[in-house]
């Protein structure tokens, strides 16, 4: 039997393996699915959201155990990874929970005489969900837990990097009562899940991953009329304007770029600096990188884990080796990060300054602690810049006129805009992207409305 298995980036080692599930177990989960959702549909939201909060419960009191997993699966420190449950999985949930009632309570209309009308959310059926391993609670929550409370069944298939994280929320729907096949797990392979996404049990696919993948899962799905929702790559900028709060943008912006050793679709890979603030930006944001701690992401002290993979390490040190033959200047000793070495997973971070969008490391999606820095003149370069780019899913602005963010970043082609901060996920706004970032929406109460589907009610009285 086929099976995945889970290379450590901590060590090298595999540290689990799960086996591929095979035509049979696909066929039965997805009528399993269909089941599950023909009796959920019709229970009452209260009900739903009830389960929604007994499986936050059950994972924020397993934080600890599933965050140390997380770790040797992935690789970010363990001083994090609980409180991707604790902290982002138990606040988007909760705070969809709250929303609920009134995003899918029946939408009404004016008075009409001899008339009742209104149109009704109906839930879809049943939800595919593809989920990667760079922030796996999160971005699998942001589907899975809408999709559930909207009336569907969702199935899940998880990164093959993190595999436990998937057996994690089944645990989790468990332990809340979830009926038989409303939340599933498959392992699959690529070609699995191709079949999956063009099997006609499943009306909704949710992928987050590149944009490769973003592709092949909208031609599986374009032949049939299903919806599907898309997080694709980012290559997202800031600008830390003239008067902006200096200590405060150096600060969040050090962290935005080098948080999860750079492996986030909304981390910053770009900042330009308004001339007047540069020099002493670059100066304060490469002492303050020099402070961090690359190693073994159990040991508590470490703030900067190994990349998921050797492969994706070479692929940034080649990146910066090509921006540094081009005219780029390395700010940071990579020597003072014992743990770095070639051919590993372990990557020192690194601040790249005398670059320009024709260097690859300004405009190609780089998802690892690299970040290069530009000088600008005016706020209309910085435009510019910014949406000099194939991507759109974030972008911030740091300064102290709100009136000014809100005036640029009605320019900024982007899903969302930050003003002093950045890399995070309000889950009362809709996270969405443009251009290669993707389609759909998933969070806030407008995220509802891609987990369900109108349907009029117009009744006449005679």
């Amino acid at each position: 039997m086929a099976s995945l298995k889970v290379v450590s980036p901590v060590d090298g080692r595999i540290y689990a393996e799960r086996p591929l599930a095979g035509a049979f177990e696909i066929a039965a989960a997805l009528a399993a699915a269909r089941k599950a959702y023909a009796a959920w549909r019709s229970v009452p939201i209260a009900d739903r959201a009830a389960l929604c909060a007994r499986f936050v419960d059950a994972m924020v009191a397993r934080k600890d155990e599933f965050g140390k997993e997380l770790s040797w699966q992935m690789g970010r420190p363990i001083r994090y990874t609980p409180n991707e449950i604790a902290g982002g999985l138990q606040e988007r949930t909760r705070q969809m929970i709250a929303l609920a009632p009134e995003a899918l309570a029946d939408v009404k209309t004016s008075p009409k005489a001899g008339f009742t009308r209104f149109i009704r959310r109906d839930p879809l059926g049943v939800a595919f969900v593809v989920a990667p391993w760079n922030y796996p609670y999160l971005t699998a929550v942001n589907a899975i837990v809408p999709a559930i409370l909207a009336g569907n069944a969702v199935i899940l298939k998880h990164s093959a990097q993190t595999p436990l994280v998937a057996e994690a929320f089944a645990a989790g729907f468990a332990a809340a009562g979830a009926p038989a096949g409303l939340f599933q797990v498959l392992h699959l392979s690529h070609a699995d899940t191709d079949k999956v996404v063009r099997a006609p049990e499943v009306d909704f696919v949710a992928f987050t991953g590149s944009v490769e993948g973003g592709h092949a899962v909208q031609r599986a799905a374009s032949e049939r009329f299903i919806g599907t929702g898309l997080e694709l790559g980012g290559k997202d900028p800031a600008y830390v304007r003239s008067d902006a709060n200096f200590d405060h943008a150096v600060e969040n912006l050090v962290d935005g770029a080098f948080f999860n050793s750079g492996q986030s679709c909304c981390g910053i890979e770009r900042i330009y600096v308004h001339e007047k603030l540069f020099d002493r930006f670059v100066e304060a944001a490469a002492a303050m990188t020099a402070t961090y701690k690359l190693g073994d992401p159990l040991d508590p002290g470490t703030t900067l884990g190994p990349m998921v993979r050797t492969a994706a390490a070479d692929f940034v040190r080649n990146q910066v080796a090509e921006a540094v033959r081009a005219g780029a200047k390395p700010l940071v000793d990579a020597k003072r990060f014992a743990a770095a070495r070639d051919g590993s997973p372990y990557v020192a971070p690194q601040i790249l300054v005398n670059v320009d969008h024709s260097m690859r490391v300004m405009t190609e999606e780089t998802f690892g602690p690299i970040v290069g820095i530009m000088k600008v003149a005016s706020d209309e370069e910085a435009i510019k810049l910014m949406n000099d780019s194939q991507y759109g899913l974030t972008a911030a602005i740091w300064t102290q006129d709100e009136a000014a963010a809100i005036r640029i970043g009605d320019r900024v082609e982007t899903g969302t805009w930050f003003m002093n901060r950045c890399d995070y996920l309000d889950p009362e706004l809709a996270w969405t992207g443009v251009k290669d970032s993707g389609r759909g929406c998933t969070l806030s109460r407008l995220g509802f409305d891609y987990l369900t589907r109108p349907k009029s009610f117009h009744l006449r009285t005679v």
